[in-house]
């Protein structure tokens, strides 16, 4: 029997809502500064930073998500 088990990886957020440009800088390995253009109203630059995260590591938007800092600028994802 094969057991593939599913890596996990935290990643360091700097969220900029409002931004004129969508775009995503990688500081370090764990640590990304990303700008989209939604405000932080209703979650809208909640789910921007995940689509354009997820669209910078050419990745399903399904497999990540945030883990901590709904309401902060500094936020912790997890990619799975």
């Amino acid at each position: 029997m094969v057991r593939i088990e599913k890596i996990r990886m935290r990643i360091s957020i700097k969220a900029k809502p409002s931004s004129h440009e969508e775009k995503v800088v990688k500081i370090s390995d764990t640590e990304f500064i990303v700008s989209v253009k939604e405000p932080p109203v209703k979650g809208l630059a909640n789910r921007a930073i995940l689509h354009a995260l997820s669209k910078h590591l050419g990745i399903a938007q399904v497999r990540v998500r945030i883990v901590s800092g709904y309401t902060s600028r500094q936020k912790v994802v997890e990619v799975l």
